[in-house]
């Protein structure tokens, strides 16, 4: 199984163009345009899986630089997605930055902020 990235999609291609494009080239298993979670429109991008790897390799340099809904395509092999750590805080492998010291705060007269110059 080979994953294929497509990349510079016009907004409007539907996953079944995209699969009729790549169905040339053999067997198609999964084609999936991702799509922005704000807005509901494609992002301009998707992944094709295709379970026969020559096939794929023959669908990557057919389908490289051809013209689809008016835009040329990019066509590439897959990279594996990054580690990312779990959790969803936190700042690299530091971990959460650490809150800065207060000192002596008599000059704040009480006040854990300085107070601010009237404006006028």
């Amino acid at each position: 199984m080979k994953s294929i990235f497509v990349g510079n999609l016009a907004f409007g291609t539907s996953e079944d163009e995209l699969r009729s494009v790549f169905a040339n080239y053999g067997s198609v298993a999964r084609v999936s345009i991702m799509m922005d979670r704000e807005t509901g429109r494609s992002r301009g991008f998707a992944f094709v899986e295709m379970p026969n790897d020559d096939e794929a390799e023959s669908a990557i340099s057919g389908v490289n630089g051809s013209s689809l809904g008016g835009r040329t395509l990019n066509v590439n092999e897959a990279r594996p997605r990054p580690e990312r750590p779990a959790g969803g805080y936190g700042r690299g492998p530091g971990g959460p930055r650490a809150g800065g010291g207060g000192g002596n705060r008599d000059d704040y007269r009480g006040h854990a902020r300085q107070p601010r110059e009237p404006r006028w």
